[in-house]
């Protein structure tokens, strides 16, 4: 480090475009976009989406209006989705700044088709069917009345996309997956032809019937496994590592940290790092989590506190303060940190705060 950091993330641009061909690779002929909501899932949206441009990419989803915003002056020239849709007071902003949204109600496409109207031209949108999560998306009922009045509900509306979202992409054998898939066909059946798109990064993996038009990873790109019963395919993403601000040597039975959860079965020696749930080091890793230190894993002991963390490092010989210990990155998975903190990667990653310098790598 050339200044003093008590921690840092570094990202590496070049292992997300890697990952952004192995997608191209296992989609075949269907489009790849890049999901880069909630920061580029805290990689930070602007120099990922920019670095994926330049890898080939030319279209994105973000969640948020104001993402979408934020990322337009960036690639003037790329299609920006935005999955939150078209309430009545975003769809100024939409048009003004050439957003796409992702209509998911009825009422939204009646919304946008008067935005046309008003605006004098046609709009491009998707539209999103809900085939299984009831979360966000047409339901049944409302798909049949989209179909039966197509004409009247679409007017000057562009449909560019068709598009669901699978609930249980992450495990391959769900019954779910199939349901979806053909849930999701019956409705392109009734429909006008457009571009359609099923899947994120685990729907990728599910194979070739998946992909359709387009496939919209999230998870892969920045490192995740999206199926983490199978080896993970994707290279390394995030390195997340902190400074040993102090070292020191108990004796057996002393504890450490609040609460005193934790006591020395042999005389031990604590590294102090400058990492806490403040920056995203979960406190669910108190006790649980570990540091690596030269590929080597070391055990936390003691809570994680607002700032620092403790571990053992009694059997890392040489270790000295100013040394990094690695949190996440090529020893400790994402996996393996979201396993012991009893969470998914994807909030591992997204809980990332900004208070730690994050650091590029081509």
């Amino acid at each position: 480090m050339t200044s003093f950091e008590a921690a840092r993330l570094t990202v590496r641009l070049g292992a997300i475009a890697s990952n952004f061909r192995e997608f191209q690779r296992l989609a075949g002929a269907a489009q790849v976009a890049a999901v880069v909501k909630a920061d580029a899932y805290g990689m930070g949206m602007v120099p990922v989406a920019t670095h994926l441009n330049g890898a080939g990419a030319d279209t994105y989803f973000v969640a948020r209006l104001e993402e979408g915003v934020a990322l337009r002056p960036a690639l003037p020239g790329a299609r920006i989705f935005v999955l939150d849709g078209a309430p009545e007071d975003a769809i100024p902003a939409l048009i003004a700044y050439n957003l796409i949204p992702v209509l998911n109600a009825l009422a939204e496409i009646k919304s946008w088709s008067g935005a046309a109207r008003k605006h004098g031209s046609t709009l491009d949108a998707a539209v999103h069917f809900d085939t299984g999560m009831s979360r966000l998306g047409l339901p049944p009922s409302e798909v049949n009345a989209l179909n039966a009045d197509y004409g009247n509900c679409m007017s000057g509306i562009h449909p560019v996309l068709w598009m669901s979202h699978l609930a249980c992409a992450d495990d391959p054998g769900a019954a779910m997956n199939r349901t979806q898939l053909d849930r999701f066909r019956a409705i392109l059946a009734l429909l006008p032809p457009a571009p359609a798109s099923l899947s994120s990064s685990g729907g990728v993996l599910l194979g070739k019937d998946y992909a359709f038009d387009m496939v919209r990873p999230g998870v892969g790109l920045y490192g995740g496994n999206p199926q983490p019963a199978a080896p993970n395919i994707f290279s390394t993403v995030a390195v997340l590592t902190g400074r040993i601000l102090q070292l020191r040597k108990i004796d057996k039975g002393e504890s450490v940290g609040y609460g005193a959860s934790f006591t020395a079965s042999r005389p031990t020696i604590i590294a102090t790092a400058g990492l806490g749930y403040t920056d995203g080091l979960m406190r669910s890793l108190g006790n649980r989590g570990a540091g690596a230190i030269d590929g080597k894993c070391m055990p936390f002991v003691g809570r994680v506190s607002m700032d620092l963390v403790t571990l053992d490092v009694t059997d890392a010989p040489g270790v000295k303060v100013g040394d990094d210990i690695e949190f996440i990155g090529d020893t400790i998975s994402l996996e393996d940190i979201a396993a012991n903190a009893g969470t998914a990667a994807y909030e591992i990653l997204t809980s990332l705060a900004r208070r730690v310098p994050r650091h590029y790598e081509a």
